[in-house]
């Protein structure tokens, strides 16, 4: 029987990227993203609300999100829904996660005050 766990969301980073550890030593980097849904009732009235969700991106593409991503920032993501469990004062507890198989940077980030440095560096002239 065929099957889809696709999820696309548009929208800007909630903090900073977060690089950890699993016990094995894989790397792994967490964020969150705040998508939010504007309308107008019947009265005409606008209403808006956010829908906010936790990210985690493994390898390559965790590292790239880690080194150029950052709060605030617009971004698109592609990936799958995956739903968690751990037990918490006797009660079974579960969360749902993005993990996350494909990101696009939509708008530029703000260079860093070391980054500003450099690139207003002149190059040194090339010698031949």
């Amino acid at each position: 029987m065929p099957a889809l766990n696709r999820i696309e969301l548009i929208g800007r980073l909630g903090k900073d990227p977060e690089v950890r550890y699993t016990p094995s030593g894989k790397k792994v980097t967490t964020f969150s993203v705040a998508v939010g849904h504007r309308w107008r009732d019947k009265e005409g009235n606008r209403h808006e609300e956010t829908d906010w969700f936790n990210v985690e991106a493994w390898g390559r593409l965790g590292e790239v999100c880690a080194q150029y991503l950052a709060k605030g920032q617009l971004v698109y993501l592609e990936g799958r829904l995956k739903t968690d469990r751990y037990e918490a004062d006797g009660q079974t507890r579960y969360f749902t996660k993005v993990v996350l198989r494909g990101m696009q940077m939509l708008e530029r980030r703000e260079p860093a005050p070391e980054e500003e440095e450099m690139l207003a560096e002149e190059p040194a002239p090339y010698e031949a």
